[in-house]
């Protein structure tokens, strides 16, 4: 597979992020219940959201949250958000996305990374645990909490 690169999201790219394809059953896990719940709080001035690209194509996007006030400890710094197109999933753009915005949260100060996932066969926590998150806790809408020691 060729390079992937990390980019700033942008108004250049953000259809493209928008429009990433998912497996079939995936759909359903695209924002966990705690999300929706809390997307109202999160503070634009600590988003943090990149994509994937192989060449000119836009194959990934992650919108991670650093935010070391937050009275969640799990939205403090974590993936909100992660999207890797269908036809490459499985090609470590995940991985290459998730390992970015670790380095970023190690840079800012941060020990460790969350990200919260809706439990089901085709969700992405098999993916989360690949990756080395351990299951650390759950929400109040039975979301599971996963976090990645830096």
């Amino acid at each position: 597979m060729a390079e992937l690169r990390l980019e700033d999201l942008s108004a250049s790219n953000i259809v493209a992020a928008n429009t990433l394809s998912l497996k079939p059953g995936q759909e359903q896990f695209i924002a966990p219940v705690t999300y929706s719940a809390e997307a109202s709080v999160v503070n634009p001035e600590t988003a943090w959201q990149r994509v994937a690209r192989i060449d000119e194509r836009v194959v990934g996007f992650i919108h991670g949250n650093f935010d070391p006030e937050n009275v969640h400890e799990e939205f403090r710094a974590c993936i909100w958000r992660i999207n890797v197109d269908a036809e490459v999933q499985g090609k470590g753009v995940g991985r290459f996305l998730a390992t970015a915005l670790a380095e970023e949260a190690k840079r800012r100060g941060f020990d460790r990374i969350t990200v919260l996932w809706e439990p089901g066969s085709e969700g992405p926590e098999a993916f989360f645990h690949r990756i080395g998150f351990v299951d650390v806790g759950e929400t109040q809408y039975g979301d599971v909490i996963g976090a990645l020691e830096l």
